[in-house]
This record gives C-alpha cells, sequence and structure tokens, in this order.
C-alpha cells in the first residue's frame, strides 16, 4: 500500500493507493460517521456497492444513491435527485458522503458534499484511472449545455482511498481515457517518464506499471495544487489540453466521446500551437504515433466544425474579455498561459484536423 499526503489549505488529506482496501474502508478514515451516503453510478454499482457498503460493520446507517453512468448524469437534474436523497435520508453536517466511481462520479458526488449544508464530509473511492486527476485537488462541478464543469466549487475530500484492484474490470476504451491524463502528467513534469509512456502499448500495460504511472500523476497533481489550489496562477497548467478537450465533449454531447479521450485530442492540438513558438522538442511526431498504436479517436475531428468549436472554447474557464488563454509548453516540463487570437486557433485546429482526422 502506497500514500501520499495533499496539503490543502482547509485541511491535509491522505490519498491511499493499494488493492482489496475498498474493504476496509472505515480503518481507514479518522472520524467515525453514524449516517453514509455512497454515490456511484449504475455500472459501478454492480461491481463494488456492496463491498463499500458491507465494509461498515459498525452499526452505522449507510444508504446508497445510484446514477446513470455517463457524463451527462453530471447535470441539474441528477444534482437534485442527489440532494433529495440527502434530505430524505436525514443526513446531517456529521455525515459521511463516499464517491465511488470515475470522475464524473466524483465531481457529482463531490460537488453534492460542497453544497449540503453549506458542506458535508466526503471521500473518493475512484474506480478508473482517469479518476487518479480528479479525485485529487478538490475541485468538483457539474456541467452546463453551454460547457463543461461552469458550475462548481472547491472542496476538499477527507481521503481518496484507491483500490487498484478496480482496475481490473475497465474496458480498453476507459483504459485510453485514463492515459490521455497519465500523458498529460509526464508532458508537464518529466522527460523521461514521458519516453517510457511513448513507448508503452495500452495491449501489454502491467499492473506494476500502472501503479506507478498513477503514483506519479498523482504526485504532479498535488505538487502544483498544493502551490495554487484556487487556480489563480500554477494550478491552471493542469489544464494542458482541456480547453479544446472541453469544447469537443460539448459539441458532440456529453458523452459521446470520454474526457480521457478528448483530453489526448487537446493535448496534440496544444503541442501544435505551441510548436509555433518553441524550439524544444516536444515529440509531436512521436506522440500521434502513440496516439494511433493505442486507437484513440483521431478521426473524430472530421465530424467537427473548426468554427463552433473555437466559440466553445471561449467558454473555457480560463478565458478573459472572450480572448482565450491556452496552456503551452516551452519544452517538456515548461508548461506556461498565452492569450490566443481566434485566427490563430482556427488555423492551426483546420492544420490539425486535415493532418490526423482522417487518421
Amino acid at each position: 500500500m502506497k500514500t501520499l499526503q495533499i496539503k490543502a489549505s482547509t485541511h491535509e488529506y491522505e490519498v491511499v493507493l493499494g488493492e482489496g482496501i475498498r474493504h476496509k474502508i472505515p480503518a481507514l478514515l479518522e472520524k467515525e460517521y453514524q449516517s453514509i451516503l455512497i454515490i456511484t453510478d449504475d455500472q459501478v454499482s454492480d461491481y463494488y456497492l456492496e463491498d463499500v457498503r458491507q465494509s461498515f460493520t459498525g452499526g452505522q446507517h449507510v444508504h446508497t444513491a445510484v446514477v446513470p453512468s455517463g457524463e451527462a448524469s453530471k447535470s441539474m437534474e441528477c444534482y437534485e435527485l442527489l440532494l433529495d436523497a440527502c434530505t430524505t435520508h436525514q443526513l446531517d453536517r456529521r455525515s459521511l458522503i463516499i464517491a465511488l466511481g470515475g470522475g464524473m462520479i466524483g465531481d457529482l458526488a463531490g460537488f453534492t458534499a460542497s453544497t449540503y449544508l453549506r458542506g458535508v464530509d466526503y471521500i473518493q473511492v475512484p474506480t478508473t484511472i482517469l479518476a487518479h486527476d480528479s479525485s485529487v485537488g478538490g475541485k468538483v462541478a457539474i456541467n452546463h449545455t453551454r460547457g463543461k464543469n461552469l458550475i462548481g466549487s472547491f472542496y476538499n475530500p477527507q481521503k481518496v482511498v484507491y483500490d487498484l484492484e478496480t482496475i481490473a474490470t475497465l474496458s480498453r476504451k476507459e483504459i485510453r481515457s485514463g492515459y490521455g491524463e497519465v500523458i498529460k502528467h509526464a508532458f508537464l513534469s518529466d522527460g523521461n517518464w514521458l519516453d517510457s509512456l511513448l513507448d508503452l502499448s495500452l495491449d501489454t500495460l502491467t499492473s506494476a506499471q500502472l501503479e506507478e504511472d498513477l503514483y506519479k500523476g498523482i504526485q504532479v497533481k498535488a505538487s502544483i495544487v498544493e502551490k495554487d489550489e484556487k487556480e489563480a496562477d500554477i494550478r491552471q497548467y493542469l489544464n494542458l489540453g482541456h480547453t479544446l478537450a472541453h469544447a469537443v465533449e460539448s459539441e458532440l454531447g456529453y458523452g459521446k466521446v470520454t474526457h480521457g479521450e478528448a483530453v489526448a485530442l487537446g493535448l496534440l492540438y496544444a503541442l501544435k500551437l505551441s510548436s509555433r513558438n518553441s524550439s524544444k522538442d516536444l515529440r509531436v511526431k512521436d506522440y500521434v504515433t502513440w496516439m494511433r498504436v493505442n486507437h484513440y479517436p483521431l478521426n473524430i475531428l472530421d465530424d467537427l466544425d473548426a468554427e463552433k468549436l473555437v466559440e466553445r472554447m471561449k467558454w473555457d474557464k480560463k478565458t478573459i474579455g472572450r480572448q482565450i488563454n491556452f496552456v503551452l509548453l516551452d519544452g517538456v516540463g515548461h508548461p506556461y498561459v498565452q492569450a490566443m487570437d481566434d485566427s490563430v486557433l482556427l488555423n492551426e485546429l483546420k492544420c490539425v484536423i486535415e493532418e490526423v482526422g482522417n487518421g
């Protein structure tokens, strides 16, 4: 079992990684709770809901709420249903919400916890690779029809319990999605790590490499959010690839492409933009090869209009005065933020679509 300590402004909390620890959640908590609400989705519930529920054997009142799987559940409608569940089960300020699932559940359950009674404790119990990123750092949100994560807050969990056994039930698509965020962390931090990932076929991924990659990814995120918890400065770097990714997700309709696959596409676009201003080797050709080897859906760009995507990007949270601020790289491990003109964004996006859209 591995642990990392995250130093947030409100409190410190621990990320615990290990196998089978979903069965031991009460022993990992610093507090005792009499009322608990486990929030999950209708796919994860079939595998792990009972494991987590039955881990509480001390006479606690354990309730469950299950929402449909997929990004479309990060909605006002599901948020309202979860608030109804909180009131129905009479959760109070000494209750605990457990977010059992991937990034969607973490965001939705975390946002519910942050707003119900002006905030109750919650923990993250991620079940996807992708959630190694979203479960750490305290950003929780739901979507609006005009953009992803437009309604949200900063609210840190009491703990992150990452049971690596849950990864065994992931589809190839979800593994691919998760590594869209993993490789983003490598581009932000470490050329040697990036080299090893660019040589990786996800079909041959071992549990040992997965654990190492997850640990490194969480370390990268922790090192940034501890310095800038509320995205006033360097935390924006974690949005590398996300400006276009969120636009693609919104334009296609939430759930039509996984978040990590969209991030992988957005990362390619950010690398292309970065190459306009940097003489450093950003490994763009190697990255495109890696995406093709691992079957990232480059062809979805064929179905999207570049001008509409640029307009969508103006709803990005980094946009100020309708001018889009992009996270770029001046070499691996050297991110920065720069305001970009619409014409530059549009021309480069058209080039990317033409170059890789038929891949």
